[in-house]
């Protein structure tokens, strides 16, 4: 394995510009949810089931991508997915009802997924342990940028053209990812060769859920970030439904707790030069807890959106902090099978999140119903970060 100080900038921008496109693809649309509403004659309601389509889709994609990743090379399936979900934002720029819609979104999710798995395998491929930790935190750091630009973009956009423009946009940007990877991360020979091994796609699944002490790490990042999936389900009722807000005050707001995650992942990229990923990951996950419990209150006792953001910035932030240490921790149980756990874990994280977001839809459409599931969420960070601990000291004392 490589440093980390080894991996030219060039990588990890371009790695970073390639995340951001699971964000744009949620986010950029957001504020055009009224406009789409109205165009195909539904509420936005159910063009909200356009984001739990997505986020189940995407997690078919990583559980497709993974294992076809690890064994035909990590080139092949993301420029395959790239593709994908290129050609269908141009489709959904053309749809005209909700059903159209929502193929779309599914077979653009699809191909999100395949190039999103990729990503943490081609990290894996060059570095692990604690230098893995701080490559996905500097990944982080340019992805992160997405969601905090993405409404804005999407915006923007609305004010030059209709709500398809906004998918004409994703699907370019999709294509000029292509040379840009080229470029970079694919320059010269292949980093990661055809498995000789004969391992079937169902063989190296099985292998990872086989992982009793990897197990922990899954339900906990599926959790941390399942409370995030709901809050952007339901972002532009919150803030534009609930609490009476512009479309241009919804993009401030919602870009607050995108650069809270923003600010917490730079602190975490310097905290790791002093601690362990591990001593990280409780005190964030411990601040989400709370953040989950203030937002509860802020429900309860109708706290004005200044009360409600804070809360809100707290609970997204700490996933900055969160989520790249439980990556780095989970890859080090699959040196051979990275894109395979990767997989996994994506796919529990955006279907477990993407399942809890649809079945939202059966709740009342109200400010309590959302928070008390993002604090449920909370709730089961919590547990699962007390299951890995409890795992871990079982595994080092049959070790001693």
């Amino acid at each position: 394995m490589n440093s980390t100080n080894s991996i030219s900038l060039a990588v990890v921008f371009a790695l970073g510009f390639t995340m951001m496109l699971g964000p744009f693809a949620i986010d950029t649309y957001l504020p055009a949810f009224p406009l789409i509403a109205e165009s195909l004659g539904v509420t936005i309601h159910q063009v909200s089931l356009s984001i739990s389509i997505y986020l189940m889709g995407f997690s078919i994609g990583q559980l497709s991508g993974g294992a076809l990743s690890d064994r035909y090379g990590r080139r092949r399936v993301l420029v395959t997915g790239l593709c994908v979900f290129s050609a269908a934002s141009f489709f959904l720029s053309q749809v005209e009802s909700i059903e159209m819609l929502l193929l779309g979104r599914l077979l653009q999710s699809i191909g999100g997924g395949w190039t999103g798995v990729s990503i943490p395998a081609l990290v894996r491929d060059r570095v692990d342990g604690l230098q893995a930790a701080k490559m996905f935190s500097m990944i982080g750091l340019v992805s992160i940028i997405a969601p905090a630009i993405a409404p804005a973009i999407g915006a923007a956009l609305l004010e030059v053209g209709d709500w398809g423009l906004v998918f004409i946009a994703l699907g370019s940007y999709a294509l000029c990812l292509l040379p840009l990877l080229w470029l970079t991360v694919f320059r010269g020979p292949r980093s990661h060769k055809l498995s000789p091994d004969g391992v079937s796609v169902m063989q190296r699944y099985i292998g990872v859920l086989k992982m009793p002490a990897a197990l922990p790490y899954i339900f906990w990042q599926a959790a941390s970030f399942g409370g995030l999936i709901m809050f952007v389900t339901y972002a532009s009722f919150i803030y534009q439904g609930h609490f009476g807000q512009s479309r241009g005050m919804f993009t401030f707001l919602f870009a607050c707790n995108i650069f809270a995650m923003f600010s917490c992942n730079l602190l975490n990229r310097l905290l790791l030069n002093r601690y362990q990923p591990a001593q990280i990951k409780f005190v964030a996950t411990c601040a989400q807890s709370s953040a989950g419990l203030l937002l509860l209150c802020a429900a309860l006792f109708d706290w004005s959106v200044w009360g409600f953001l804070p809360a809100m910035m707290l609970y997204a932030g700490t996933l900055g902090a969160i989520s790249p240490n439980i990556m780095a921790s989970y890859l080090e149980y699959f040196p051979r099978s990275s894109a395979s756990a990767s997989a996994v874990m994506g796919t529990a994280q955006f279907g477990l999140g993407g399942l809890a977001s649809a079945l939202s839809n059966l709740l009342p459409e109200s400010l309590l119903s959302v928070v008390s599931c993002i604090a449920a969420c909370a709730i089961g960070s919590v547990s699962c970060m007390l299951w890995s601990r409890r795992r871990a000291a079982l595994t080092k004392a049959k070790a001693s």
